[in-house]
């Protein structure tokens, strides 16, 4: 065990979609390149992503989406982001994601939207370089 403590990541599908290939794909990735991740599943709100952030002290939050209702999940978790006195916690993801909603979803908060295309070491790379481990 290493002194400094493993960044913690919690991957979520929110919303209906049942595909989740790509995102086990990224936690593999992750997990492999030293982050701790932890997936919630499929069908997620964006209360249950929340609250398993807080829960497990995550760093971070990855969402997944592919059915086109972007802006409404990720400013909800932002939102409940907020309420919960929790903004050190960084948002990120991917999916089916327009290019022009990308800088809207930046200005909500989001930190980095990953297009379809985007490597496992993009992702993978990104995380290592802007999610640090919060440290008690």
């Amino acid at each position: 065990m290493s002194a400094s403590a493993a960044v913690r990541v919690i991957l979520a599908k929110p919303g209906l979609d049942g595909h989740d290939r790509g995102i086990k794909i990224v936690a593999r990735a992750l997990r492999d390149a030293g982050v701790e991740v932890i997936y919630t599943g499929l069908r997620q709100t964006p209360e249950m992503i929340v609250n398993a952030a807080l829960q497990e002290d995550a760093d971070a939050i990855g969402l997944s989406v592919l059915s086109g209702a972007h802006m409404t999940l990720f400013s909800r978790v932002l939102e409940l982001l907020r309420d919960n006195d929790a903004t050190d916690i960084k948002v990120f993801g991917g999916g089916i994601i327009p290019e022009d909603d990308i800088p809207e979803l930046q200005r909500l908060g989001v930190e980095k939207v990953f297009t379809p295309g985007a490597s496992t070491s993009e992702i993978t790379e990104w995380v290592q370089a802007n999610i640090a481990a919060v440290t008690a």
